[in-house]
């Protein structure tokens, strides 16, 4: 009894304000053992004596308990203790009085029962479900909700006697949902009825019978609502959300209660904003099930437009010195949100025609609010609607540019807004179109000195304009812009001084940085304008409130370095160099959230990249502080729904729903910088190479872990792109240095492969273990690492295929429109990408290790072979090819004995009407013929008329075919050089001396010129002519090649031509003769070639 007590106030104390008594608390009770909590925390549940605050605690300590420690503690106890429990926890929620005490013990039986249902699907407590069913038909109110709750919160309660049960089930919840006395209970069990659908989203039988409930539940979303309870209408946006095909027979009625709510102005914000939320959920979820109610959609949009009128007068806006973060909780906000999401969601087509008219009517009242929420709804709508945008950009822009100089200071704030988001949307076509007009009325907007706030976004709004400006299109306003921002820094820079503002100096610096960025070299003339002033701010904003803006203007130097180059950038590169410096040593008194930090890394690796090898110097005073950065540890949680209520979005937690009343929480705070230090490792092992060895080790030990760093795709990109790198630093550090490295890598590396969820990622990891395998070569794979890839590219295989069916399947679906086919295309194209790196990983392994692995490739074999099928998509046909061209090429002369699989697709797909196929089949047939040998010459001789046939198409030389004719002409020449006995060379020569230079395939390009020096070389009559009549030809084709690049001073080739040019120029006369045919451009070519090779 006294230890009883001890833990009564044991529990009190476990919710002590003081932070010590807590703490101290908490240690003492996780120091009891398992079991006896149990006890303990029971007997508190039990003891109506104690405080129902202690009470409360102890049911929330249980069940957490039971949530995170179940395996170590509940299967340790006896039978009879056990049973005990359960016993325990049915009493009480059948004796208990207080209705909050009671719905922690539901909690506590929910999660109880979650987990004792076993592998097969068992529910070890078959006593709960005849609880539940007992208390749904008491006539005991309490004991009812009791049965909803626990259901509501573990629908998957009946484990795999659920079909058995179906039936009773649905009639509980009816009865329940029809209970008109209890309006409590219809709310339960709307509820209820709600997550069992979200429990079985995949059984499409089960949602089909259980349809006829979705009326009860959309009437208790109505009836709830009105009774001041959301939590109906959120049951309903996770339906959206994860089931919305269990929607669709009562669709419109869905739609219409969530617009008639909506527009109630007397339900609270979050209710109108979560019904509003059904709409655009589904919009996102089954939108082309949507779009067949455009009638209902058309009512949406004017919902949201109002929603974004609803903003306050403040008189202090304009003036304000402190961006404040958006208000999400705003109506203006929501509605905005909400306008992105549905224009992205059901696209343009739908939308455009729907709002336009909305806005222009907007723009023209004379309420600002209106005309600012017109402004806005542009920008939201660019992304989703940009096609249809795009033909009439024109008349928006001309629109929007006249509010540019608007009487309210909100408006002309929303005109930047809008200006900045389509020049982001819409690049470069809009930098190309509009540069005269934009940059002129945002110059004029950012000399509105009275309202700081819209010159500071007139400021950002150029910065959007000029980071995707093309650089000849810059270069003209660059006076003009360098002026302007020059008086508006040295103005703001004495306001600063004067009286503490620092809002548009912030973006001025950055819009400063933006230009010089864009402009590069052209910058070097203003560079003495602003480096003096740069420098001062870094070197005197050491206030606390001024950390962004010497964050920026750290920022704005190294780019202003990088766009000059080192040249002009040398004489300031020490001073700048040591500011930097200063920062880093005083870098360890910095606090977690200072925004100096991410800036800083970005500087050093721009500093890196300026300065080259020199920079190696600084790397002991900057990589402390970047590997602190990237070692950041985020707080994560599993939380049920409680837990979450206790703990707010706006602290920096962001949330993703487990189901099952679960939600991975993620507290987001230096995620960003941790990616961006990533990056910056990666940046410092690509600039300095061999100098970034000493690091190499630590740096890879950091990163092969971060591969599996889920809670960021950036962070896994940079973890995967510093393998190949860190591998090349490593080199100078000898074999058996390198092949450690390699061993650590090599097994995550793999294993990434097959885990890494996101398409984007995966194509990087891909892409990267391709370059290792070829940085590393024959054997750097052991047996089992082969087997697990194999097995792991055989899936990604699979998988393509699958994907492709579930692709036809929705083309066969009832909702299929044109936007879902846009989409589709969209899946296509990632899987194909997909594909293209399973080619890249198999060339890497073919060209490393040669026939010795054809035994390992065999059981990808049916699936490349189901891949150049004719009934297959181009792309599969193309990469198919690609694959086969690789073992042609690398495991030639044993690769003929897969020659039946591919031959006939490789003849016929010479002929394809896709050029990607044909260039892919022609390259294999000047691999057959260069690395082939005898047994690839009767095909080499049959391909010859179909390549002939392609290359004198009257269309071959268009743009999209011109690189599959190129790898033709090529493949012709590999015949006649590799295999002239099997075509007839005197026939064939002059048409491909025609034929040349190629211009677009460099690879090609050399290999051509290369048999043309052979030709020349050994004094081949059909090349040279009678005479040497063909030496002027011969000369054009070479100037041709080298003023379209396709001939290099480092190819070998290049020597060699030069060497046949300098013969001709000992006889006078052939000289002139063979120059006197070329223009300016081509002997100055032929020039280059003599000087360079």
């Amino acid at each position: 009894m006294a230890e009883q007590q001890q833990f009564y106030i044991l529990l009190g104390n476990l919710m002590s304000p003081e932070n010590n008594i807590r703490k101290q608390s908490e240690e003492t009770y996780d120091s009891i053992p398992g079991g006896n909590k149990i006890t303990f925390l029971l007997q508190a549940i039990r003891d109506v004596s104690v405080a129902e605050e202690v009470r409360q605690m102890a049911a929330v300590l249980l069940r957490r308990l039971l949530s995170s420690a179940f395996e170590e503690v509940f299967p340790g106890l006896t039978v009879d203790m056990q049973m005990a429990i359960k016993t325990e926890l049915l009493t009480a929620i059948s004796h208990e009085t207080s209705p909050n005490i009671r719905k922690k013990v539901c909690d506590i039986a929910a999660e109880l029962s979650r987990n004792l249902i076993d592998d097969d699907g068992n529910n070890q407590w078959p006593e709960v479900l005849k609880f539940l069913f007992d208390s749904v038909n008491s006539d005991n109110v309490g004991l009812k909700e009791a049965a909803l709750h626990i259901f509501w919160n573990f629908p998957g309660i009946f484990g795999n006697q659920q079909q058995h049960y179906l039936d009773v089930i649905k009639r509980m919840l009816v009865q329940c949902m029809q209970d008109q006395a209890n309006p409590q209970i219809q709310m339960l069990a709307s509820r209820a009825a709600a997550a069992f659908v979200l429990a079985n989203e995949g059984n499409a039988v089960l949602l089909k019978q259980f349809s006829d409930l979705l009326p009860g539940i959309l009437q208790s979303v109505n009836d709830s609502c009105y009774q001041g309870d959301d939590s109906v209408l959120k049951s309903l946006v996770e339906i959206a959300d994860t089931a919305p095909k269990y929607l669709r027979p009562n669709l419109e009625a869905t739609l219409q209660l969530c617009l008639k709510l909506c527009a109630d102005t007397n339900l609270s914000n979050m209710q109108r904003q979560l019904s509003l939320e059904v709409i655009v959920t589904l919009s996102e979820t089954a939108a082309a099930m949507l779009r067949k109610h455009q009638a209902l959609v058309a009512q949406s949009v004017p919902q949201m437009l109002a929603m974004m009128v609803d903003l306050e007068e403040d008189d202090e806006w304009a003036q304000a010195d402190e961006l404040e973060d958006d208000d999400f909780d705003s109506n203006a906000v929501a509605g905005e949100s909400a306008l992105d999401r549905i224009a992205c969601g059901l696209g343009g087509k739908i939308i455009l025609p729907i709002i336009k008219q909305h806005i222009m009517q907007m723009l023209q009242n004379p309420d600002w609010k209106y005309r600012h929420a017109g402004l806005m709804a542009l920008s939201a709508i660019g992304e989703g609607c940009h096609q249809q945008m795009e033909t009439i950009l024109n008349e928006i822009v001309c629109v929007v540019l006249r509010f540019c100089a608007d009487p309210h200071p909100r408006v002309r704030y929303a005109a930047c807004n809008a200006i900045g988001q389509m020049a982001t949307d819409f690049a470069p076509t809009f930098q190309k179109k509009f540069h005269d007009k934009v940059i002129v009325a945002l110059l004029e907007t950012m000399k509105d000195q009275g309202n700081p706030r819209v010159q500071a976004h007139a400021a950002a709004a150029l910065i959007n304009f000029t980071e995707d400006c093309p650089k000849s299109l810059l270069v003209p306003y660059l006076e003009s812009l360098v002026q302007h921002l020059c008086a508006t820094m040295q103005a703001k820079l004495q306001e600063l001084i004067q009286k503490g503002t620092k809002l548009v100096l912030e973006q001025v610096v950055t819009s400063i940085a933006s230009v010089a960025d864009t402009a590069e070299e052209k910058f070097v003339p203003y560079y003495d304008l602003f480096m003096p002033s740069l420098k001062n701010i870094v070197e005197n904003a050491v206030q606390k409130e001024l950390r962004l803006l010497r964050g920026k203007t750290i920022e704005c130097i190294s780019l202003i370095g990088l766009a000059v180059g080192k040249d002009k950038f040398m004489s300031d590169a020490a001073a700048v160099m040591q500011l930097l410096l200063k920062t880093q040593t005083d870098f360890n008194d910095l606090e977690d959230d200072d925004p100096q930090t991410s800036y800083m890394i970005s500087a050093w690796a721009r500093m890196c990249k300026i300065l080259g090898k020199e920079f190696q110097q600084y790397l002991p005073v900057v990589m402390g502080p970047l590997m602190r950065t990237a070692s950041i540890k985020p707080e994560v949680a599993l939380l049920d729904t409680q837990d979450m209520e206790s703990i707010s979005e706006d602290d920096g937690w962001e949330f993703v729903n487990l189901g099952d009343q679960q939600s991975f929480g993620i507290k987001t705070a230096g995620l960003e910088e941790k990616a961006t230090a990533c990056q910056m490792l990666v940046c410092y092992a690509k600039e300095l190479k061999e100098g970034f060895v000493e690091y190499a080790e630590e740096v890879a030990k950091l990163m092969v872990p971060l591969l599996k760093f889920y809670l960021s795709p950036r962070v896994r990109v940079a973890a995967a792109e510093s393998m190949p790198l860190l591998l090349e630093c490593a080199q100078v550090r000898g074999p058996q240095y390198l092949s450690d490295m390699w061993k650590f890598m090599s097994d995550p590396l793999i294993k990434a492969i097959g885990t890494e969820p996101d398409s984007d990622v995966l194509s990087e990891i891909m892409h990267s273990f391709a370059k290792c395998i070829e940085l590393m070569g024959d054997g750097c794979l052991e047996k089992a690492q082969f087997e697990e890839l194999g097995g792991i590219l055989k899936g990604k295989l699979e998988e393509h295929f699958k994907n492709q069916r579930l692709r036809q399947d929705k083309r066969e679906d009832e909702d299929y429109d044109e936007q879902v086919e846009e989409s589709l295309q969209d899946e296509d194209e990632n899987d194909v990408y997909i594909l293209t790196k399973v080619s890249d990983i198999l060339h890497s392994i073919f060209s490393s290790h040669k026939e010795n692995v054809l035994l390992w490739f065999e059981q990808l074999l049916p699936l490349i072979i189901e891949l150049l099928r004719a009934e297959r998509p181009w792309a599969d046909r193309q990469w198919g090819l690609c694959i086969f061209d690789d073992v042609i090429e690398h495991c030639s002369p044993s690769s003929f004995k897969y020659a039946d699989y591919f031959l006939g697709s490789m003849l016929q797909s010479l002929v394809d009407p896709v050029p990607e196929v044909r260039q892919a089949a022609a390259y294999g047939v000047g691999v057959m013929a260069q690395y082939g040998g005898a047994s690839y010459c009767k095909f080499c001789k049959e391909a010859i008329p179909r390549l002939v046939g392609v290359i004198q198409a009257p269309d071959s030389r268009a743009k999209e075919n011109v690189n599959a004719t190129e790898n033709c002409i090529s493949a012709v020449g590999k015949v006649m050089r590799f295999q002239p006995e099997w075509v007839s060379v005197t026939e064939v020569l002059p048409h491909w001396l025609s034929w040349l230079p190629l211009k677009e395939d460099k690879e090609e390009a050399v290999h051509t010129f290369d048999f043309l020096c052979d030709l020349i070389e050994s004094n081949n009559p059909i090349v040279l002519g009678p005479d040497n009549a063909n030496l002027p030809k011969i000369f054009l084709i070479i100037a041709d090649g080298v003023s379209s690049e396709s001939i290099k001073c480092e190819d070998a080739c290049s020597k060699r031509l030069a060497n046949v040019i300098r013969q001709v120029q000992v006889s006078a006369g052939l000289w002139t003769q063979c120059v006197s045919t070329l223009n300016e451009t081509q002997q100055k070519a032929i020039q280059d070639l003599l000087n360079t090779a």
